[in-house]
């Protein structure tokens, strides 16, 4: 169904991906693992033709749905449930039903048999799409991502980003594709959604690969497992499910490493003899074959796995500011004759902790957006109090300029930082060498998510609103941005589904929106964190 011949994967003079050949038959249900970096992103771009290679050739039989980590630009005036049905080509079926049926209506017999023929083009062109039952099971996938219909009524461009990208997911899957490719599929979805998700794809009869962090999902959904290697830059590929792969992965590394000592200690000793026969000169020529033949058996043994690099992050230590360094009055937002939340009050105290929960659409990141000044509320206003140095983690990425570099986007975070210190910065978040040429719009998502971390680390912020900051990270990744959050002596305002994310911060309030309902922080509201 999808084959890739000596495929090469590089980003600029990077090599991601020696020459390798891969084939996704039907039934395989693929994880694609590896360090954040290390080109998962970029070869399901390529997979998926969004992408070019350094060289080879990818095969596609049969028909394919691509789900990015970023959700698509669209026409921010398409209604989502058309969206959603635009997958089948139902979507432009329906638009011309009804134009035909106005027609219909027309006092003119011959534009009322044109309609009418047009009609029934239309509808025909419905049924072979699947018919009225293609538009229940659309409601049905729609409706177990938490898509409701007054959701699917909306234009997109009054959507959350975490709407967008469920309705992109349920496109995807609506789509009936016999190979799909799924980039962090479980992103904004709550914890029903997630389990719905799970047993989807384990049902799905075609071919799947899908990059997740989601242990769950990859534990019960996955049957093979591709590891792209970032130092040895390679595909190690596990013809088996999670559990045993990482029982093989782990069996693999402890043979490469008893291969390695005894390649080292054999090429040793016939090094020191190497070195006692070259004080004779009759001796010269055995002792250089024994330095070849030392340097055969180093280079014959598959090297011990180097341990992933992991960005080391710590947050800033907060610049002085007053007692309330944020406040917000009254706050209220609407997008058309949809609205969102109303009378929004909240004071964010010096050093204070406070995470914002409700049902996805309820207005998390729009709240944080008009705190951070990104977006102006309908009413109510936003006080920004004595000494306040905002930093602003935004879900999709927004704050980074995506036509300039990293080092470019890191320089216009801190202005007066030396480049040689942002240099030194980049470099802890794995930004090395080239890296910091490259254009921020040719990162993954776990990439910009370190560049945009990496930017609040500099600015010595006191409040920091952080919208999701733990999507697209590795483990490793993500137990540095917990870490961070418990040692962080300054305000934060989170928003995440994350749980862990939430028992690292230890708040002391809670929002709850769309009401705007301020409350003191209790294990009682654990249980909505998966489900906000």
């Amino acid at each position: 169904m999808l084959i890739a011949t000596d495929l090469e994967l590089r980003v600029g003079s990077r090599l991601l991906l020696e020459p390798t050949t891969l084939r996704v038959a039907a039934g395989d249900r693929i994880g694609l693992v590896g360090r954040n970096g290390a080109g998962k992103t970029t070869l399901t771009k390529v997979l998926a033709g969004e992408g070019i290679p350094a060289g080879g050739t990818v095969t596609v039989s049969g028909t394919l749905g691509y789900l990015p980590q970023d959700p698509r630009a669209t026409d921010p005036d398409e209604p989502a449930r058309d969206r959603i049905l635009s997958a089948r080509g139902i979507a432009d079926a329906l638009r011309r039903m009804r134009a035909a049926e106005e027609g219909m209506a027309s006092d003119d017999a011959k534009v009322r048999d044109k309609a009418a023929r047009a009609y029934a083009r239309a509808e025909e062109h419905l049924l072979v799409m699947g018919g009225y039952a293609a538009e229940s099971e659309a409601a049905s996938i729609a409706s177990s991502l938490k898509l409701d219909d007054r959701v699917l009524g909306q234009p997109l461009g009054t959507l959350s980003g975490g709407q967008r990208r469920r309705i992109e997911l349920a496109r995807i899957l609506f789509s009936g594709a016999d190979t799909l490719l799924l980039d962090e599929p479980t992103n904004h979805l709550d914890g029903d959604s997630v389990a719905w998700l799970r047993d989807f794809l384990k049902s799905h009869q075609g071919g799947l690969v899908v990059i997740s962090h989601d242990v769950d999902l990859v534990e019960d959904v996955v049957n093979r497992v591709f590891y792209l290697d970032a130092n040895r830059c390679v595909i190690d590929v596990y013809n088996m499910g999670w559990r045993a792969y990482l029982a093989q992965r782990e069996a693999d590394q402890r043979r490469r490493a008893r291969e390695a000592a005894n390649a080292e200690k054999q090429a040793s000793a016939l090094q020191k003899q190497a070195d006692r026969f070259r004080a004779k000169a009759t001796k010269a020529k055995a002792a250089h074959q024994m330095e070849h033949r030392a340097e055969r058996i180093l280079s014959s043994v598959q090297g011990q796995r180097k341990a992933d690099r992991v960005a080391k992050l710590r947050f800033p230590d907060p610049a002085p500011s007053g007692r309330t360094p944020l406040m917000a009055k009254g706050l209220s937002k609407s997008y058309g004759s949809l609205e969102i939340f109303t009378g929004v009050d909240l004071a964010i105290d010096r050093g204070s902790r406070v995470v914002i929960l409700g049902l996805n659409g309820a207005g998390k990141t729009t709240l944080l957006r008009l705190l951070a000044g990104v977006e102006q509320p309908d009413t109510g206003e936003v006080v920004q109090g004595h000494g306040l140095r905002l930093g602003y983690y935004a879900q999709e990425h927004e704050t980074l300029d995506t036509s300039r570099t990293v080092l470019e986007n890191m320089m216009s975070a801190a202005p007066d930082l030396p480049e040689v210190e942002a240099r030194r910065t980049l470099g802890s978040f794995l930004f090395t060498g080239d890296d910091v040429d490259k254009p921020a719009g040719v990162l993954s998502g776990g990439e910009k998510t370190r560049l945009a971390l990496a930017a609040l680390v500099v600015s010595s912020a006191n409040v920091l609103l952080l919208d999701e900051p733990t999507n697209n990270l590795d483990p490793a990744s993500r137990e540095e941005i917990l870490s961070a959050l418990r040692n962080y002596k300054g305000a934060i305002v989170l928003v995440t589904h994350d749980e862990g994310a939430v028992e690292a911060l230890q708040p002391e309030r809670v929002i709850l929106l769309p009401d705007g309902v301020e409350d003191l922080w209790n294990v009682e509201f654990a249980d909505l964190i998966a489900l906000a």
